[in-house]
């Protein structure tokens, strides 16, 4: 898996190869599998715009929590296939932050799924908190406005 960069609309990208074991009796990709891709990308886009989720975490004592996922099965993965993960900040406010990303096969283009994460910050303790300013200022920056939480 590697990060290929952050657009200047905001958007990472990372790629994937599909695993066996990431498949299930029908030859498919078990569908668990894509919510794993979305944290991959997620965790990507975060060091592609410079920032270190680990750092966030051990310095600032700051998480995200993943409060509510969303996936939109459109096609079926299969072994090996290469895949084409984006990822991008759908909206921030205060504590509250949501990722929208699309999973994409390399070779053809074919969207396979879309997808939405929603994160509230929290401290070591686990009760909310606001965002550090030095990620908030980031993930502002990388929503285009017309978002709300």
């Amino acid at each position: 898996m590697s990060g290929d960069g952050v657009a200047a609309i905001g958007v990472g990208e990372t790629r994937v190869r599909v695993r066996y074991a990431e498949t299930d009796q029908m030859g498919v990709v078990y569908h668990a599998n894509y919510l794993v891709w979305f944290e991959v990308g997620r965790v990507e886009l975060i060091r592609q715009t410079g920032l270190d989720y680990k750092s966030m975490e051990a310095e600032d004592g700051c998480m995200i929590a993943v409060v509510e996922a969303t996936a939109r099965y459109k096609a079926p993965a299969r072994y090996d296939e290469e895949l084409v993960v984006r990822t991008r900040v759908s909206a921030f406010k205060g504590a509250l932050l949501k990722f929208s990303y699309e999973v994409e096969r390399a070779v053809d283009g074919v969207v396979l799924c879309t997808g939405e994460t929603v994160h509230v910050v929290v401290g070591r303790d686990m009760k909310r908190r606001r965002m550090p300013e030095t990620y908030a200022q980031v993930f502002r920056g990388m929503v285009d406005g017309s978002h709300s939480l």
